[in-house]
């Protein structure tokens, strides 16, 4: 496993779990556009996100060409205009809620059309299109495949508090010092199909399909540094899953090449404790060595 790899599994780790109380997390306009029907939420404070020193470095890399050529196109550039970013999942059909500054021109090549009194931009008409985007005014936009965004849309102008309740409390007690968190109800796959694939052993993503009501929580500020939490079934299967974890970081240690010993701290710094049907993960990797494996 090479340093990159090894930097996106541990930030992966940080990107499941389930939850404990603390303070109001969720901006309140954007919870009023979840659509009802939603299974997985997560949520970027993006404020304190662009102050970290890992996100500043992804940017002065150049790691986001599709995010630079809609910005190009657009003049929105959601790492410069976004406060807020929300993502809503009913497990197929994903929408992205923004709240910002948005000052948007839609694309030359961009089609609109009316839907329920919102104007919706796309690369294709209404019949055709699958992913659209729509600014609802100054400070509020949204964006995804089409029947999420219109989900999200209905939801929105109905009024209705009621949306995707349990999910949303469990997200309001996530404190606001992380810059990172995530949320699912049941068994949803959303996180651990949009890990990185198997790398000498360390196929966390097989680990994780096998939790539910999950959450996570990561602060950037300092390094890489987050919890992820999962239920199974039993409280022995939260022990073999266990068992399977460490000795998946335990493999990864063993196939650290000789010539990379900082690897071997950032595995040092993925904890995993089990307690009943509840399984943990803990990561903590230093500013110091985040730099060396962005280098």
């Amino acid at each position: 496993m090479n340093t990159r790899e090894t930097l996106l599994v541990c930030t992966s780790l940080i990107l499941l779990g389930a939850g404990r109380a603390r303070a109001e997390r969720v901006d309140n306009v954007l919870a009023r556009m979840v659509p009802a029907d939603t299974v997985a939420l997560i949520g970027m404070r993006m404020e304190q996100l662009k102050s970290t020193p890992l996100f500043q470095k992804l940017v002065a890399q150049g790691k986001f060409p599709p995010m630079d050529e809609f910005a190009r196109e657009s003049g929105f550039d959601p790492r410069r205009d976004v406060r807020d970013l929300l993502l809503a999942s009913n497990g197929s059909q994903t929408v992205l809620l923004a709240r910002g500054a948005f000052h948007f021109k839609a694309p030359d090549k961009a089609k609109k059309f009316n839907y329920h009194g919102y104007v919706i931009l796309s690369n294709a008409g209404p019949e055709q299109a699958h992913a659209g985007f729509c600014v609802l005014d100054a400070t509020l936009a949204a964006a995804g495949q089409l029947p999420a965004l219109e989900a999200a849309l209905d939801q929105y102008k109905s009024g209705k508090k009621n949306n995707a309740a349990a999910l949303l409390t469990r997200a309001r007690a996530i404190a606001e010092s992380y810059q990172l968190w995530g949320v699912t109800a049941g068994r949803t796959n959303l996180f651990s199909e949009n890990m990185p694939g198997a790398s000498k052993g360390a196929d966390f993503g097989r680990i994780f399909r096998s939790l539910e009501n999950t959450l996570f929580e990561a602060d950037l500020r300092t390094g890489l540094k987050g919890l992820a939490e999962g239920y199974c079934p039993s409280a022995q299967d939260a022990k073999s899953l266990g068992d399977a974890a460490r000795g998946m970081v335990g493999m990864a240690r063993l196939n650290t090449p000789e010539n990379q010993p900082d690897l071997l701290r950032v595995w040092d710094g993925v904890k995993v404790e089990q307690a009943d049907r509840k399984l943990t993960l803990t990561v903590d990797v230093g500013q110091d060595l985040v730099d060396q494996l962005l280098t």
